[in-house]
């Protein structure tokens, strides 16, 4: 299932210089993460290199950037704040054996089923997640550390510099596509804050002003190995289950879903199944070496994408950049400004955002323009994970109802003077009340036909609804005949079984969704 990822020449040098982009993008967002889980920025940092590092080389999206991230951190914050942070890494540890097991038994299949609209809210819903997030960095802490907007010079600089590396990441490539245009827009506003020594905040100054300690840095060490110090025994178990089932859900939701918009991105096609276990292996490494666990995120695997990265080796290089720098460039990361990470962000947010989706209100179904509506909301509001389930409910929902209208029933009598139904469209738990009112028992002749050679009986609901029809005659005193039913319809139908007339060669033979057959 795993093999070591093979490199091109042409491949190598884009990869590489994606990949450190990413991993200077990176360091803001894990230690942010980790604050919003209540733990200390070195465990978000942790998670950002080790679920970097597993997926990229095991994963099933090559290009695809994981760490540390917020819609797994909001989960984390309860558990940690009730039960400490070794309950959050056994929490970590049982998600990601779930996580392999929805691989190992092909869950992962089911992501393909989101329907677009759902897909496009899920874009938008995360760029505004991510533009959001950003205007944080716009805040500075007054005396009494209070985080204050910004105003007057230290504003203007902040939004110059912003303006400054979006121009560069637009105008950039139009010119040389040499290097990424994001790395280049970093290092020139770098080396313009500092060489005229303009008044704007840098990461040290973010990590300072979040954890409430002037001396603190992001220079750190390896992750060192220790088993969660946890009890291995049932109460535990009821204290993480909850957090863990959350947590493998909202990872793998995320991850699959910037799977496949990295696959229209891209025109290519990943592995679902493969990237719910890489996702489990990275997060239970992560449980064992002190790190909060991760999945996917979106924002980064843009800069990714847009930068040139596409192999595998644009995940390692992100995740192996980022240690070297905690272990031995903190000092140069420190110096980043804020304003060239916001620059980069503003960015993907503009080229993530679905713009088209506007023009989508003429000429899409009302329904589905208003399902991206709906799951964009849900996402903002809410997280990403109920926001696609709701978004999957409500098509489902707006599915059955347009169905459930499409059945009817031709009638005739025949020269026997039987009145025939010749039933067409799906008979299901959404059809049923209507399926019911198709048929007049009450003024139908003596002998009546049903014959579903057009239909198809679904459900547990449908095998009522015939039924129920097969009582209505019965209780006339009319005699009722039904043709073409599947031999598994027949065994279930408790009034109306013995009015089926069998025709081994051509009766159907489809199975029925109902828990009486096990």
């Amino acid at each position: 299932m795993f093999e070591f990822p093979q490199f091109s020449r042409q491949s190598v040098k884009n990869d590489v210089l994606s990949g450190l982009t990413v991993a200077l993008a990176l360091i803001p967002e894990a230690v942010a993460f980790a604050f919003v889980a209540g733990v200390d920025p070195m465990v978000g940092l942790y998670a950002a290199f080790i679920v970097g590092l597993v997926t990229a080389v095991l994963g099933g999206r090559p290009g695809m950037i994981s760490g540390a991230t917020g819609a797994m951190a909001v989960v984390m914050v309860s558990l940690v704040a009730e039960h400490g942070i070794q309950y959050l890494f056994a929490a970590i540890m049982l998600a990601g054996v779930l996580q392999i097991f929805a691989g190992v038994f092909k869950l992962g299949k089911f992501i393909r089923m989101v329907p677009h609209p759902v897909m496009i809210g899920f874009v938008n819903g995360l760029a505004i997640v991510i533009f959001l997030a950003q205007l944080g960095q716009f805040q500075v802490p007054d005396a009494a550390g209070v985080m204050q907007w910004m105003q007057g010079s230290q504003l203007y600089i902040m939004l110059g510099l912003v303006a400054l590396t979006m121009f560069i990441i637009h105008f950039l490539p139009k010119v040389t596509t040499a290097v990424p245009s994001s790395l280049v827009a970093i290092i020139t506003v770098t080396a313009l804050v500092h060489g005229l020594d303009l008044d704007s905040r840098t990461v040290v100054d973010f990590v300072r002003s979040m954890s409430g300690d002037e001396n603190a840095t992001l220079a750190g060490s390896l992750p060192t190995f220790a088993i969660p110090e946890v009890g291995f025994n049932m109460e535990t178990l009821q204290i993480i289950l909850p957090y863990s089932l959350v947590l493998a859900a909202v990872g793998l939701i995320e991850s699959l879903l910037t799977l496949t918009v990295i696959d229209e991105m891209t025109g290519t096609r990943g592995q679902g199944n493969r990237e719910c276990v890489g996702q489990g292996l990275a997060n239970i490494t992560c449980s064992i070496f002190g790190a909060m666990g991760g999945c996917a995120m979106i924002g980064q695997s843009m800069i990714n994408i847009n930068s040139g990265g596409r192999g595998r080796l644009s995940g390692i290089t992100g995740a192996v950049g980022l240690l070297l720098f905690i272990l031995f460039g903190s000092a140069l990361i420190e110096m980043i400004p804020l304003a060239a990470l916001v620059g980069v962000m503003f960015m993907v947010v503009i080229g993530t955002f679905e713009w088209a989706s506007f023009k989508m209100a003429r000429k899409v179904p009302k329904h589905d323009f208003f399902a991206i509506i709906l799951v964009t909301c849900v996402t903002v509001a809410a997280d990403l994970a109920l926001a696609v389930i709701v978004g999957v409910i409500y098509s489902a929902l707006v599915f059955a109802w347009d169905h459930a209208k499409h059945i009817y029933a031709a009638s005739h009598t025949n020269e026997a003077g039987s009145k025939i139904y010749a039933v067409n469209g799906p008979l299901f738990f959404g059809s049923a009340s209507h399926f019911l009112e198709l048929f007049d028992a009450k003024n139908d002749p003596s002998d009546v036909i049903i014959d579903f050679a057009g239909s198809r009986v679904s459900d547990h609901s449908a095998i009522e609804a015939i039924d129920t029809i097969a009582e209505r005659y019965a209780s006339q005193g009319k005699t009722l005949h039904i043709r073409h039913l599947s031999p598994e319809c027949r065994s279930l139908l408790k009034k109306a079984g013995n009015l089926v007339e069998v025709n081994m060669m051509e009766d159907p033979t489809y199975k029925v969704a109902t828990d009486t057959l096990g």
